[in-house]
């Protein structure tokens, strides 16, 4: 019998509610409409206002991404020129002193008299 006595307890209580509902309903909806609208309208304008700063943000960080790629490509571009003149430059003193060795050896294989010797 107390599980009877609970329902049907229960079932009285959710009548109450429902008709309380409906009575206080086109009392209570437009004083919540009165204050959720405004809310709503502060949430969006929020949102907006956060999207567009976040936006700039992002332009701004974005520059900044781009300056920073363009300085080391720069400091790459020197690089490779001073390493390529240093190349250059060893290249050239390698062919000096290979130029200066060739000319050696050529003028060891010359014959150190020219007197004719007679046969």
């Amino acid at each position: 019998m107390g599980l009877t006595d609970d329902v049907k307890k229960n079932a009285v209580y959710g009548i109450f509610i429902g008709i309380g509902a409906a009575v206080l309903a086109p009392v209570v909806l437009p004083i919540l409409a009165s204050i959720a609208r405004p809310l709503s309208k502060g949430a969006i304008k929020g949102g907006i206002l956060l999207y567009e700063k976040g936006k700039e943000t992002m332009a701004e960080a974005g520059e900044k991404i781009e300056d920073l790629l363009a300085e080391v490509k720069a400091e790459l571009s020197e690089e490779q020129q001073t390493a390529m003149a240093s190349a250059a430059a060893g290249a050239a003193a390698a062919e000096t002193v290979q130029s200066a060795a060739a000319s050696e050896t050529t003028e060891a294989m010359k014959p150190h008299s020219t007197k004719k010797v007679p046969a």
